[in-house]
C-alpha cells in the first residue's frame, strides 16, 4: 500500500462529504448497538463503544529515506454503573492494532492488544455536590493538555493509575491527584512502574475575570536513575522535579481570543540542577464572513541547555502531554529546546465540515542541545553547537467531517521541510505525513 491508496480513500471521502451536503436531514440517522442496548436497560448500567480507523504514511522516518504506509485500529469497549448520582464505576477494554506495517514496530503506541484501558471508582459529584474523588486507572487530563492529558491521537493512548480528588465552588476549582503513568506493553497486563510518581494541583478561577477562565497549577515528578530515556540526560541520576505555571485563556471584544501560558521548573537530576522554562502566547479573531474563518498566530518557547557538560539541566521537560499538533501536523517536534512561530487560518466550507491550514517556523532554542518529538524522544544533537538552529518549516492542511452524531471522517497533509540543522544532523530528508481516518461511536 503506497501514497495512491490514500489518494484514493481521500477521494471517497470528499465524494461522501459532497453528497451528504446536498442533503439536510431533519433528524440524526445514526444507528448505534449501544444506544439501542442501553434503551433497554436499567439506567444505572450503560455500555459505550468506538472504532477508530486511521490509515498513514510516514515518508521520511528519522529524515532517512524510510517510509512506512500502515492502518491502525483502535477499539475501545466501555460500561458505566451509576447506581446513586453520588456512585460511579467505569470500565473500559482497548484494542490497538497495527496493520500492513513495515519499519514500524507492532509495539506501542501503535499497537496494544487487548488491555484494560480504564477501570476507577468515584464517589461524589462535582457538579452537584462540588466535590468527588475518583481512584483506580484514569485519564488525565488538564487546560490546554500541553503538560498533562491522554495523548488520544495516539493508537495506544496514555493512562494513569491515579488517585484524584476535585472541589468546586462559586466558580473555583481545585483539582490534586497522585498518580504514577501507565507502560504500555504489547501482549502483557500494562502497569505502572514503582518509583515513578507524578503529583499535581491543578486550579481553575472561570470568575476572577470577565469572559477568562485563570488556571494555576503545580506538578511534582519523581523517577528512578536511568528511567525515561526520552527526558534530556536522563541516566544522570534520579529525577525530582517541580513545575509551576499557568494558564490563562478568554474572549475579548470584536471576536478575538487568547490563549497564555507558562511553566517554570526547578528541581534536581541527580546532583545536577534543574532551571528551565517554557511559554505559549496565542492570539485568534473569527470574523463574522462566508465559512467564519478564524486567523491565528501563536509563538512558542521551550528552553533548551547551553551546556551540555556542565552542571545545570534547562531543557524543558514536557511531562505528560497531549502532544499531537502543538508543534506541526507531523508529530516531529515537541515543547522542549525549541522557538515556534505558528499562523494560519480555521474555516468551515460547510456546516458539519471543518478545515484548517497551518504554518510553521521552527528553530532550536539552544544550538548545543538537540530536536525533540512530540513524544519527547531526541532525534538529533550537535553537542558543539555548529549545525545551526533552523529546525524546518512545517506546511499543514487538515479537515474535519462529523456525518452525524456516531460517525466522522477526516483527512489531512503535512510536510515539514529541513532546515539548517537537520541538514547537518540527519540525512536531511523532508517528511511528510499524509493519514485518512473514520471513527464509529457505537
Amino acid at each position: 500500500m503506497r501514497l495512491s491508496y490514500l489518494f484514493a480513500a481521500a477521494v471517497v471521502v470528499c465524494q461522501v462529504a459532497q453528497l451528504s451536503a446536498q442533503t439536510t436531514p431533519a433528524v440524526n440517522d445514526a444507528w448505534q448497538p449501544s444506544v439501542e442496548l442501553n434503551k433497554e436497560l436499567p439506567k444505572w448500567i450503560q455500555f459505550s463503544g468506538s472504532y477508530r480507523i486511521r490509515i498513514e504514511d510516514q515518508n521520511g522516518i528519522s529524515f532517512k529515506d524510510v517510509s512506512d504506509t500502515h492502518v491502525l485500529g483502535q477499539l475501545l469497549l466501555g460500561v458505566k454503573l451509576q447506581p446513586a448520582d453520588w456512585l460511579t464505576f467505569f470500565g473500559q477494554s482497548e484494542d490497538s492494532r497495527i496493520y500492513l506495517d513495515g519499519p514500524v514496530a507492532k509495539a506501542p503506541p501503535y499497537q496494544n492488544s487487548w488491555d484494560i484501558h480504564q477501570a476507577w471508582g468515584e464517589i461524589g459529584n462535582v457538579e452537584k455536590y462540588h466535590f468527588r474523588v475518583r481512584v483506580g486507572r484514569q485519564e488525565l487530563a488538564f487546560g490546554d493538555q500541553r503538560l498533562v492529558g491522554p495523548s488520544p491521537w495516539l493508537n495506544a493512548p496514555r493512562v494513569f493509575d491515579a488517585a484524584l480528588a476535585s472541589v468546586l465552588f462559586g466558580g473555583v476549582r481545585v483539582d490534586t491527584f497522585a498518580s504514577s503513568v501507565v507502560n504500555s506493553v504489547d501482549g502483557q497486563l500494562d502497569h505502572h512502574k514503582q518509583g515513578n510518581p507524578f503529583y499535581g494541583v491543578y486550579g481553575g478561577l472561570s470568575k476572577l475575570i470577565p469572559g477568562a477562565s485563570l488556571e494555576p497549577y503545580v506538578f511534582w515528578r519523581l523517577a528512578p536513575a536511568g528511567y525515561g530515556a526520552a527526558y534530556a540526560n536522563g541516566l544522570k541520576g534520579k529525577l525530582d522535579e517541580k513545575t509551576f505555571g499557568f494558564r490563562f485563556a478568554g474572549k475579548l471584544p470584536w471576536q478575538f481570543d487568547y490563549g497564555i501560558e507558562m511553566a517554570r521548573q526547578t528541581g534536581t537530576l541527580g546532583s545536577d540542577s534543574i532551571s528551565a522554562w517554557a511559554g505559549h502566547w496565542g492570539v485568534g479573531r473569527t470574523f463574522s464572513a462566508r465559512f467564519h474563518p478564524r486567523l491565528l498566530a501563536e509563538y512558542n518557547y521551550a528552553s533548551g541547555t547551553s551546556n551540555p557538560t556542565g552542571t545545570t539541566t534547562s531543557t524543558f521537560d514536557q511531562l505528560y502531554p497531549s502532544g499531537h499538533d502543538k508543534f506541526g501536523l507531523t508529530d516531529q517536534v515537541g515543547w522542549r529546546n525549541i522557538r515556534d512561530v505558528r499562523t494560519g487560518v480555521e474555516f468551515k466550507p460547510l456546516a458539519k465540515l471543518t478545515m484548517a491550514g497551518i504554518y510553521h517556523d521552527l528553530w532550536l532554542a539552544d544550538a548545543r542541545d538537540g530536536l525533540y518529538t512530540a513524544i519527547g524522544s531526541v532525534v538529533a544533537k550537535s553537542l558543539a553547537g555548529t549545525a545551526g538552529t533552523h529546525v524546518g518549516q512545517e506546511f499543514d492542511i487538515q479537515g474535519l467531517y462529523k456525518f452525524n452524531q456516531a460517525v466522522q471522517f477526516g483527512l489531512g497533509y503535512g510536510h515539514l521541510a529541513d532546515g539548517q540543522f537537520l541538514k547537518k544532523t540527519t540525512l536531511g530528508k523532508d517528511y511528510n505525513y499524509p493519514y485518512i481516518l473514520a471513527t464509529y461511536a457505537f
